[in-house]
């Protein structure tokens, strides 16, 4: 045991946001012991931003863990295994559906699901292209969530995406920090 707070680390399929999550990641490895989860699609979807099997070795060497990538693996991060915090990024627009409406047919989803009944903090990293529009709904919803966390987020490109919204992953440190005091980031909006 490494007497770090545990971190649950989950990625689902916003790929354009690897890079910018792995680098956050490495520097959250210094603080936290990571605990790796991806989405079944992100564990199994190959794109133009790298394979699969990239990114799970890339984890992997990152936390020195198995990813947890199915629903029966995350289960047991709520009440076997608890984590101190938990941090979806990317957190897509399904996903954020998927929490803002209880529907949990995912291992991120799960073991947030696992996670929140501890009333420990969930941080999101969200990254959707209809952010301000089809998931405005969601995020509304989970904002007004006890134990729910946002890293600020702004408009990423506003002339060829106007609807589209991404978190500021240079500030997932502070924004989980922030979180274990119970305090939401601000100003949420950049």
């Amino acid at each position: 045991m490494s007497g770090k707070k545990r971190l649950g680390l989950a990625l689902c399929g916003s790929y354009c946001t690897y890079e910018q999550v792995f680098k956050a990641a490495e520097s959250l490895a210094e603080t936290y012991e990571l605990v790796p989860i991806m989405s079944e699609t992100a564990a199994e979807t190959d794109t133009r931003f790298g394979t699969a099997a990239d990114h799970i070795r890339r984890l992997m060497a990152l936390t020195g863990k198995r990813v947890v990538t199915t629903i029966a693996e995350a289960e047991p991060l709520g009440p076997k295994e608890p984590m101190d915090a938990m941090l979806i990024a990317p957190c897509t627009g399904n996903t954020l559906a998927k929490l803002a409406h209880g529907m949990t047919d995912s291992a991120v989803v799960m073991a947030a699901k696992a996670h929140l009944r501890n009333g420990r903090p969930l941080v999101l990293a969200f990254s959707t292209n209809d952010g301000l529009s089809g998931s405005a709904e969601n995020i509304a919803r989970l904002l007004n969530r006890k134990n729910v966390y946002f890293v600020p987020f702004r408009q990423d490109d506003p002339v060829k995406k106007p609807r589209s919204l991404q978190a500021d992953f240079t500030l997932l440190g502070e924004t989980i920090e922030a979180a274990l005091r119970g305090e939401q980031l601000q100003p949420i909006l950049r």
